[in-house]
């Protein structure tokens, strides 16, 4: 309960005892002579020199009362000489934030109107207090480290959206995101701050001086001849952008870094101080006294070693100090200062907790003699002073800071009582108490002391060409061992490493701490005092992910940072397994926690609350409606009629929501109050209440409490209704394992409680623990682009003449400027390493994994009831081993994890399965689960562990793969096959094109999975024999199926190359406009990437015809010729298109603008020659004549096109590209020069790509082609107008159409039936076609 104005709002006990009058001789306990000599040596008066004893006033409890009153009156103040208002400042005491007129834009302030929370582009608030005159201070706690300017301004200054703290005359702020201080105008200033500083801000107003510190450390005069005098007085003041936020101390606490000579704008409660530090005092005299009845006389004794006994004269003692001391410990400034260091004094010595049992001791005092508002409100605000003090404490090398505050919080959190009471009021709900398991990783190496714990630094030196240019595959997750290691690259590196190790060794100090604290809120056995400590738990941690689940994209101010949540995670999921397995060593018949997962059943019986996530199958109010008769048969659960039509209702009230929920937040302002989530608190500790509008000046008032279950879909117990009961179970009833179904093993698993929080994990890494494990590989990324930058620049210094000192002298500071860089980078890498991507994290991230696959295959074996399954499980189970894969190599070798190729097995048999699964219908998660397959099947280890599923289940994949493109997403699918193709087709064995190989890769900012297949992408060929055997099984067997899925294939290419070939028309004619133009960068990025999809679409034809050439030739099948026919259309559109003599691609190519790299020759004619050698020479003697006279016969066949792959100018001579138009040069200046000085393209130019055999083939193959197109024109026969097809002109009349008997050539009659069924002619239904020949003349 707090107090205002020191008076406590409810009554409290008095612990006067009855006086001799009412009671004479009540202090017969012990004789009054030692009783008198007890408490003068416990209430001492600091008046009295040293007396005897026998000239000692006899003292005895009637006289205690006013004693102890008199010695806490001793050196107070007296009332007339206290200045309510210290000279120099305005304003009402105590100093805050000013909520009602002082503030610019749109922020959320917290209850104790010290913490803010920037929520528009640049929000401003200021104080309620100003100075004029003197030496003041005030500090601010920096919760996040991005756009906030800090400091100053006086009453005239006026703020608006782009100008704020420091962008007016009369405003200063020092900004420690750009490094720079402001006053209109901005220099550089200071150093740059970090989550986790504190800034003091200084201003001395006889001086006329404005100073900044960090972390007690000075910048510098910041300011000085600030404008002072009459009508000039400066209020504390701040601008911050969106999403920023801090806290303000203006003396209400301690100042963490006080500076000599200033004053905090609030005055410190010295007149409480006094009294709560010598009461503090009589309670230290009476933990260290001991009464001897028997000798009567006192004993002193170790404090450490105190118990509450019972004995009355000590509780009476007691009872009379706590009288005096209670109401004080409800005041934050007296708990910071004087309680919390009391208790820190305790653990000094050092030791186990469990080695200082006077905590407990004390505790248990608190709850005996203090009133229940009191204590409660007393550990309260301990805790924030526990955690506030925990996340502001700078790092220094052994981590001692923060190591001291976790052992007291252990030792607190030890205490049953006092655990359940924060547990129940304060841990989540007030505090973000996540902080006490995060550990923040240091900016600023030097500061904290890491150069002495890695005194020496390295990075590697030697690159392999191949993977320098590749970015390493984006961080050289293929690790090879040093190359060429010199002696003193050696010992750097080993001495590098024992560095780390030291620094781990520290950090696993807090972490075990952290662990503690969780073990001990996963108390099951504590039911002494009420429901055991872990039920409490498990209801506030499943409120705090719904805050974070329903929160997303919404308010992103509300959610937990994803840093504190990677440290939560990895904590949560050691104590739990650590639990698990102490159940599981009880009960042997049971799983442990290395086979753990998530049974079906929690996923559709009702008893856990997933909020609004999605499932697999959609929406839960509609999978009651559809699967309710599943349900009933299958797990014997019933869902009432009237449910589903209430879920229905919902429905429809939710879809009317999901529109005002958009609208924007200054018009819900205008309103009224704007609901906002409990989690929105300040960088400390305390939750936001307050919305603060410029639009609307409105206090949130009332709030809706995030408690109010919102229109939920799923019929179930409020969380904090549920009970152990509900979780766990009683006789006849299995709480969380409601509705076992059949599949289900009957066997006992875990506490049901721990398999909620697991489910909880699991939530909660999908939630933002995995976006935060990608965000931090840059800063490996980084220490590679800069060792490869020194590099670069000692070999330029090695290179460089003598003569020319002053490129020396340049050079010789790049080499400077890098290598310092690197020392930074280094130290904080090996931070990194240890806080995020150690072994033991990487363990945790794949035990996760493990759960997931366990808990899919569970769900999976229930058949319909599949559907239920949240989505967040397979996410997790694809983005944790893409996690594994990229983020935590090379460090740690995924080779060296338990199990790890059952594993890949099983997820690969996941993937193969559930990418076509009809169950499941949402379509961000079928996308996801395609393009984790696609990257599955790019590198060896997983391809082969694709290999190594069940055959059955290996052909189904391969068959879904095959279903016709038009019914799903075929880019992706066409990715896939052709990744089990490349290593195979012709000139296919390149791991980057040649033109490629001086670039490198940029999606650092891709999505995960996206970023997956960006690096699989330059992975070496791996292709795959065995799924190549099934394709071509499958193809042959079902001819229907192979019939639609080439048509797919053969019209999805002649789409994708018609929008390529439409697109560079655009692009040439933008190059040639006299004009300056500048080409969408958008529209460059479809133009490559249809340009892509028909190279892999050539490639897909490519391997269809080389493992089942007689779907093309053999003509006995329905489809064949059709098929070829088409084919040759196609290649002889590409050819045409591409090799024509000055031609648009050739331009195009020229250009070389950036986003067409892809976009050159080699990769599309590769690929259609790759087609063409198989057909025409690879094949028996039937199917090349089949495949040549289609060819020829094709209208638009030219020789020359296959001429210009071999770099012969056939009949056309000259360059096939023409010179680009000059008018072109601003849009791409390097293209400059005559294309007639370009080489011709020629297969002979890829010595290194295409062998000795396959330019032999090809040569073969233009052999073959002259002398067959020789031998067409000569025996070809000069054709009449009227026997020429009349659609197309080209062929000769070859089928006539039953019953209408029109004619047209088989070419096009064949394509025309793939669509339509009606004449060309007469729109009858055509019912056959059959041969025609023209009958002889008579």
């Amino acid at each position: 309960m707090s107090t205002k104005g020191g008076v406590t709002a409810l009554t409290r006990r008095n612990y006067r005892l009855a006086s001799d009058v009412d009671k004479p001789r009540s202090t017969g306990i012990v004789n009054e002579k030692l009783l008198s000599d007890y408490l003068h040596h416990v209430f001492p008066s600091t008046k009295q020199g040293p007396t005897v004893a026998s000239l000692r006033k006899p003292l005895g409890f009637q006289d205690l009362g006013s004693h102890l009153e008199k010695l806490l009156a001793e050196g107070e103040a007296p009332e007339a000489l206290r200045d309510p208002f210290a000279e120099g400042r305005l304003g009402p005491q105590p100093v805050v934030l000013d909520h009602t007129s002082g503030f610019e834009g749109l922020l959320f302030v917290d209850d104790d109107l010290l913490g803010v929370i920037g929520h528009s582009n640049f929000s401003s608030i200021r104080a309620t207090t100003c100075v004029f005159k003197g030496k003041w201070a005030y500090e601010v706690l920096i919760s996040s480290q991005g756009l906030m300017q800090i400091g100053w301004c006086t009453l005239s200054c006026r703020f608006n959206q782009e100008e704020g703290v420091g962008d007016t005359p009369d405003s200063y702020a020092y900004d420690g995101n750009r490094v720079r201080k402001w006053n209109v105008t901005t220099t550089n200033y200071g150093k740059s701050w970090a989550a986790g500083d504190i800034v003091s801000c200084l201003i001395d107003l006889d001086e006329g001086t404005i100073t900044f510190c960090l972390n007690g450390q000075s910048l510098g005069t910041a300011f000085g001849g600030i404008k002072t005098g009459p009508g000039v007085a400066y209020f504390p003041a701040i601008s911050l952008s969106f999403k920023e936020s801090v806290a303000f101390n203006f003396g209400s606490r301690p100042l963490r870094y006080p500076a000599d000579g200033y004053l905090p704008l609030q005055d410190p409660p010295t007149a409480d101080l006094l009294k709560a530090h010598r009461l503090l005092g009589c309670i230290k005299n009476v933990l260290s006294t001991s009464i001897d009845a028997q000798d009567e006389k006192l004993l002193e004794k170790d404090s450490a070693a105190w118990r509450l006994h019972g004995e009355p004269t000590v509780l009476i003692a007691l009872a009379h100090i706590f009288n005096h001391f209670a109401p004080l410990m409800c005041k934050v400034y007296l708990v910071e200062d004087v309680l919390m260091n009391f208790l820190l004094g305790i653990l000094e010595g050092g030791g186990s907790v469990d080695e200082h049992p006077l905590i407990q001791q004390l505790l248990d005092l608190f709850w005996l003699l203090m009133e229940d508002h009191e204590v409660n409100e007393c550990l309260k605000q301990l805790m924030m002073s526990l955690l506030r003090a925990y996340r502001f404490s700078p790092i220094i090398p052994d981590l001692g800071f923060q190591i001291h505050y976790l052992r007291l919080t252990t030792a607190i959190l030890r205490h049953e009582k006092s655990r359940k009471y924060l547990l129940n009021n304060v841990t989540f709900d007030v505090l973000r108490s996540v902080v006490f398991f995060y550990i923040k990783t240091p900016l600023r190496v030097k500061e904290a002391g890491l150069e002495e714990l890695i005194p020496t630094t390295w990075w590697p030196t030697h690159f392999d060409k191949e993977c320098e240019l590749d970015l390493l595959v984006l961080q050289g997750k293929d690790e090879r061992e040093p190359k060429d290691e010199s002696s003193d690259e050696r010992l750097r590196r080993r001495a590098y490493e024992r560095g780390c190790q030291r620094l781990k060794k520290r950090i696993e100090v807090v972490e075990d701490l952290q662990v503690q604290i969780l073990k001990l809120l996963l108390n099951n056995k504590d039911k002494t005092t009420g429901e055991a400590s872990r039920y409490i738990f498990l209801n506030k941690f499943r409120k705090f992910l719904q805050e974070n689940a329903s929160n997303r994209g919404q308010h992103p101010t509300a959610l937990c940072p994803p840093e504190y949540m990677v440290c939560f995670l990895h904590r949560l999921i050691t104590a739990v397994r650590s639990s698990w397995d102490e159940g599981s060593r009880k009960f042997p018949s049971s799983l442990s926690s290395e086979d753990a997962y998530v049974p079906p059943q929690l996923f559709y019986n009702g008893k856990v609350d997933y909020f609004d996530l999605q499932r697999l199958g959609g929406l839960l109010s509609h999978l009651k409606k559809t699967l309710k008769d599943d349900l009933a048969s299958k797990a014997n659960i019933v869902i009432d009629p009237a449910e589903i039509q209430a879920a229905s209702m919902d429905d429809l009230d939710e879809d009317e929501e999901s529109g005002a929920a958009q609208r924007p937040f200054g018009a819900a302002a205008m309103g009224g109050a704007l609901a906002r989530p409990s989690w929105l608190s300040s960088p400390t500790l305390g939750r936001a209440n307050r919305f603060l509008s410029t639009a609307a000046v409105s206090l949130m008032t009332p709030r809706r409490p995030l408690s109010q279950p919102e229109k939920v879909k799923v019929r179930t117990l409020a969380v904090e209704q549920r009970t152990e009961e509900d979780i766990e179970g009683s006789h006849g009833n299995d709480g969380l394992l409601l509705g076992r179904p059949q599949e289900e093993p009957d066997q006992p698993i875990a506490d049901k409680s721990l398999l909620e929080i697991v489910d909880g994990i699991v939530m909660m890494y999908n939630l933002s623990v995995h976006q935060q494990l990608g965000k931090m590989v840059v800063v490996a990324d980084e220490v590679h682009e800069y060792a490869v930058a020194l590099k670069d620049t000692e070999e330029k210094i090695a290179r460089c003449p003598a003569r020319r000192a002053d490129i020396l002298e340049e050079l010789h500071k790049s080499q400077k400027v890098f290598a310092e860089k690197l020392n930074h980078l280094s130290r904080r890498l090996a931070w990194i390493n240890a806080t995020i991507y150690s072994k033991e994290k990487m363990l945790d991230v794949y035990w996760l994994l493990c759960v997931c696959i366990r808990t899919i295959e569970h769900a999976d074996n229930t058949a319909s009831l599949f559907a239920f399954t949240p989505e967040f499980y397979l996410n997790v189970a694809m983005n944790a081993y893409s996690a594994l894969k990229n983020y935590f190599s090379p460090a740690n070798s995924m080779d060296e994890l338990p199990g790890y190729e059952e594993t890949l097995t099983q997820l690969a048999a996941i993937l193969a399965k559930h990418f076509a699964d009809p169950r499941i219908v949402g379509t961000d998660i079928k996308d996801s689960l395609m393009q984790a397959l696609a990257s599955y099947v790019c590198y060896p280890q997983s391809l082969r562990a694709v290999e190594r599923i069940p055959e059955e289940q290996r052909v189904a994949m391969m068959r879904n793969l095959l279903a016709p493109y038009e019914q799903r997403p075929w880019a992706q699918t066409n990715w896939i096959l052709v990744r089990l193709w490349r290593g195979c087709g012709f000139g296919y064995r390149y791991t980057r094109l040649p033109h490629l190989l001086k670039t490198k890769p940029e999606d650092a900012n891709l999505p995960s999975l996206q970023r997956d297949l960006s690096i699989a992408s330059f992975q070496k060929p791996c292709p795959s024999l065995l799924l190549q055997r099934h394709m071509a099984e499958l193809l042959s067997l079902d001819k229907d199926m192979a019939a639609s899925f080439l048509n797919s294939v053969l019209n999805q290419l002649n789409w994708a190359f018609s929008e390529f070939i439409g697109m560079i028309q655009e692009i040439q004619q933008a190059a040639e406009r006299p004009e300056r133009n500048f080409v969408d960068t958008r529209q460059l990025k479809v133009c490559a990437t249809c340009f892509d999809l028909s190279v892999s679409l050539l490639r897909v034809l490519e391997m269809t015809v080389s493992l089942v050439p007689e779907i093309f030739l053999d003509w006995t099948r329905p489809s064949a010729e059709l098929l070829l026919r088409r084919l040759a259309q196609l290649l002889n559109q590409v050819l045409n298109r591409v090799t024509a003599e000055k031609n648009l691609f050739d331009r195009v190519v020229n250009l070389r603008l950036p986003g067409l790299e892809s976009v050159d020759h080699y990769p599309i004619l590769v690929a259609v020659t790759g087609i063409l050698v198989r057909v025409l020479v690879d094949g028996d003697a039937q199917g090349t004549s089949r495949a040549a006279s289609v060819l020829l016969s094709d209208p638009c066949f030219q020789l020359h096109s296959i001429q210009h792959l071999l770099g012969e100018p056939g009949d056309s001579s000259g360059s096939s590209a023409a010179c680009r138009p000059a008018a072109a040069a601003p849009l791409a200046p390097a293209a400059a020069g005559s294309s007639s000085e370009r080489k011709h393209f020629s297969l002979h130019a890829y010595a290194d790509y295409i062998s000795l055999e396959e330019k032999q083939k090809v040569e073969d193959m233009l052999e073959f082609l002259t002398e067959e197109s020789k031998q067409a024109a000569a025996s070809t026969a000069p054709t009449s107008e009227e026997d020429l097809c009349p659609i197309c002109y080209a062929h000769s009349i070859s089928a006539v159409f039953r019953p209408c008997s029109h004619k047209s050539c088989k070419a096009c009659i064949n394509q025309h039936l793939m669509n339509n069924k009606d004449c060309f002619f007469c729109k009858a239904t055509i019912t056959g076609v059959e041969d025609y020949s023209k009958p002889p003349p008579s």
